[in-house]
């Protein structure tokens, strides 16, 4: 067979990390998710790894991970963050990689990616290398191999990008066809021109560069690539196969390679089940012998380029300007806002140039104070930090760097340079212009790199870079008046965002008082040490201050720290923090304010605050954004524990009223109805939270809706019940000879399955189904040799397996 097939996934997000705390904080648009990633791991990246391939009666009845059999490339910041948060999805990947070189002759699934996913070329020579090495270092720690290809972002390309490709031996990398400038069959003079996608996607096609190192180009195909984005192909696998076979050429006699490019996120994100339908057509095709699935680096070893092509500088896959849509108003956008324009993307791009020029020297000059002879070398290899901040690989790399030894302030110093560089490159990251408003959370995201940028640079040099900064935002005007110009923005959300170790100090003093005490606390990317810590209650009033070290774990710079924190009740606080002065200060601050406080001088207390840290005064607004919310769900959780009981009440007092004028027919007035809707969705919340939700419980509740014409809140129930039965599924493959909790699942199932609540059984499905596979087997095998409780246990797990749309 000469027919083969690959389909390539882009699977990337851009860093989303707070510069400060590295950690995705809280992002309320993603609810009920905690943040972006989070919400499209669950609709996408996890999907992948266990997608699900139907019947004609939509019985599942198999499970596969499409990463196996497609090729793919994930972007190392979202793996980094996959790797903590989501390490079975993370893990899967890697295994599909591995799983992947047994069915492509040795040729791994996975492609690498520059680093932090900037438009390369708009990036200086320098900036290339660095996001080039970094790619396939990240790449090699993770999947263990050397890449043979590398994702560019947005397929941008110029020619000194694809040398630095091949100058560090990645062997080819995927274009869009209206990248191709001109292609020619190899030993023959004359060129065909390819501008306008006029080139056969079918092969590949060798690029001689002007260094004589040469690199192999992809093109993809892009009707059915943008048909799969945007033509709604993954409706169905089989229309998705027929329609990629459909592609060859019937009458070629040569080897046709059938391949696409999409945003891996297409498949279960952006079309929901689409990692059904990619699954199906993999299957489909390698089931019915339609074609032969591959990937670029088999293909490429079988069928080495018999053609060469030349590339149209500075182009893109989503730009039909080439690059412009980084750096100019080219008139590329979303389309949800066609009155809006893009003037704002040339004045932050000239804002980030200027700063990374500004830093470049700044970086050069100290770091050699610090005895490194080669400032760019030691940044090309800091990744080996960034993927290892532990104490030992750290002092490794600040030795093996410098020419001599360093004392602690200069170790500070040396990361703090690191971390200047580090943030510089993150502030390139491509998202923060492909989007119509200069407000919006990807441009701000780069903004906050740059700022942590800026506050390095001041720390390290004294040098403030921040008002000529400031001066291109002002430039970058955004489309909504009232917000003004990104300066506006900068100081607005930014700089409140920016925190230094008394900001820390400020966030593990005041959380002191909401969670039990421990000497040493991780605060995300700093520790906190207790030296001494009391509370005093009187009634809901508390009162913290103490002594601690705070360190951070990335710069390993660090204080010592005095703080007091006055909690009123609620969210009101209020709490001052200063370096540690002495033990007679710090024994006469805690004097006076355990004096005062006693004799319940609330008053006094707080001009005590004010006198003995001034202008280090802090309050609920200083924390963190996850701490804030954890902290106002422990005081909503007593406000609505008494709202409910209020509504309890009018519902039980009014009851036999609301039901009477629910059977003739009768509208609720609005407060009445308000209360129905509140109780009911709540009780059923609370059964889907319980550890062992009621089935009888959860079907009268449901026939009340039914009765009642309950609006249910139905994004937070399923959510629940869906976590829930995950769990409970994972209890029984944790317990198995434990019965009961699967006799909960078979009478719960049926009544979910029958109301109008969609729940997710995904995770269950795929417990259940590797239970399948091993454990059941194993309680088939008792049963037939006489067991009569496993004989028990398998008709039971038939039934659970059934019931969670699984065919045996």
């Amino acid at each position: 067979m000469n027919r083969y097939i690959c389909i390539h996934g882009h699977f990337y997000q851009p860093p989303r990390e707070n510069p400060w705390l590295n950690e995705v904080e809280l992002q309320d648009s993603a609810a009920p998710y905690h943040d972006w990633n989070e919400r499209i791991t669950d609709e996408c990246y996890a999907r992948n790894s266990a997608s699900r391939i139907l019947d004609e009666q939509g019985k599942i009845v198999d499970i596969m991970n499409n990463y196996s059999s497609m090729s793919f490339n994930f972007g190392p910041t979202l793996l980094e963050w996959m790797q903590k948060k989501e390490p079975n999805t993370y893990q899967a990947i890697l295994d599909a990689d591995k799983e992947s070189m047994q069915h492509f002759s040795g040729h791994g699934a996975a492609i690498a990616q520059v680093y932090n996913h900037i438009i390369m070329p708009l990036a200086n020579a320098r900036d290339k290398e660095t996001q080039v090495i970094w790619g396939i270092y990240d790449f090699k720690k993770r999947f263990g191999r050397d890449p043979e290809g590398m994702w560019l972002a947005e397929t941008a390309a110029d020619t000194p990008t694809l040398e630095v490709l091949a100058e560090h031996g990645i062997k080819y990398t995927i274009l869009s066809p209206y990248q191709a400038k001109r292609y020619r069959k190899i030993g023959e003079t004359k060129w065909e021109d390819a501008e306008g996608a006029n080139i056969n996607p079918k092969r590949p096609y060798l690029c001689n560069l002007p260094s004589g190192k040469k690199i192999v180009l992809f093109f993809y195909d892009a009707p059915v690539s943008q048909g799969i984005a945007f033509e709604k192909l993954l409706n169905s696998g089989e229309t998705l196969a027929h329609r990629l076979v459909g592609a060859f050429d019937e009458k070629a006699s040569e080897p046709q390679l059938m391949h696409i490019a999409t945003d891996g996120e297409t498949y279960g994100h952006h079309h929901r089940f689409g990692e059904m339908a990619l699954s199906y057509a993999l299957h489909h095709i390698e089931v019915e012998k339609l074609a032969q699935v591959t990937i670029y680096g088999e293909y490429l070893e079988k069928y080495p380029p018999t053609y060469e092509a030349e590339i149209i500088e500075n182009t893109s896959w989503s730009c039909v300007h080439g690059v412009e849509r980084w750096r100019s108003n080219c008139g590329c956008n979303t389309g949800a806002h066609p009155e809006w324009n893009q003037e704002w993307r040339k004045p932050i791009r000239e804002a980030f140039d200027n700063l990374r020029d500004k830093l470049a020297p700044l970086y050069e000059q100290e770091i050699k104070q610090l005895g490194v002879d080669k400032p760019w070398e030691v940044r090309n290899d800091y990744i080996q930090v960034v993927m290892d901040r532990s104490q030992q690989n750290v002092e490794h790399f600040i030795k093996s760097h410098t020419s001599r030894e360093l004392n602690m302030d200069e170790k500070v110093r040396f990361l703090k340079l690191m971390e200047m560089q580090y943030h510089t490159l993150l502030f390139f990251t491509s998202c923060g212009w492909f989007f119509d408003e200069v407000t919006g959370i990807e441009t701000i995201q780069d903004i906050f790199y740059a700022a942590r940028a800026i506050q390095l640079a001041k720390a390290v040099s004294n040098n403030d870079l921040e008002p000529e900064f400031l001066t291109y935002l002002e430039q970058a005007k955004s489309n909504m008046k009232e917000l003004g110009s990104a300066a506006d923005t900068y100081k607005n959300i930014v700089q409140p965002t920016m925190i230094d170790l008394l900001r820390v100090g400020a966030h593990y003093a005041v959380s002191s008082l909401f969670e039990e005490h421990s000497d040493e606390l991780e605060l995300y990317s700093f520790w906190a040490t207790s030296e001494n810590h009391e509370v005093l209650e009187a009634g809901k009033q508390r009162l913290s201050f103490g002594r601690a070290k705070i360190k951070s774990k990335v710069t390993w710079e660090e204080i010592r720290i005095t703080y007091g924190v006055l909690h009123l009740g609620d969210h009101q606080l209020f709490g001052g923090v200063r370096e540690f002065m002495s033990m007679e200060e710090f024994d006469k601050l805690r004097q006076e304010l355990k004096t005062a406080f006693e004799r319940g001088n609330v008053s006094e207390v707080i001009m005590l605050m004010d006198k003995h840290f001034q202008s280090h005064n802090y309050s609920f607004w200083h924390l963190f954004r996850d701490d804030q919310k954890k902290i106002l769900d422990q005081v909503l959780a007593q406000t609505m524990l008494g709202v409910e009981n209020d509504f309890q009440q009018l519902y039980d007092n009014n009851y036999p009223l609301i039901s009477a004028m629910k059977t003739i027919g009768m509208k609720l007035p609005r407060p009445l109805q308000t209360t129905v809707e509140y109780i009911i969705n709540t009780k059923l919340l609370r059964e889907f939270e319980s550890e062992k939700p009621n089935p009888e419980e959860i079907s009268r509740l449901l026939d009340e809706v039914k009765r009642m014409r309950v609006r249910l809140r139905y994004n937070t129930l399923e959510f629940t019940i869906s976590k829930r039965v995950d769990e409970l599924t994972q209890q029984v493959q944790d317990h198995p000879e434990n019965q009961d909790t699967m006799d909960q699942l078979i009478a719960l199932l049926p009544i979910l399955n029958g109301s109008k609540l969609e729940p997710d059984y995904w995770q269950a499905q795929n417990i259940a189904f590797r239970m399948q596979q091993n454990v059941y087997k194993d309680f088939k095998q008792r049963s037939k040799n006489g067991d009569q409780q496993a004989a028990v246990w398998c008709s039971k797990f038939e039934q659970l397996y059934n019931k969670l749309n699984l065919k045996a």
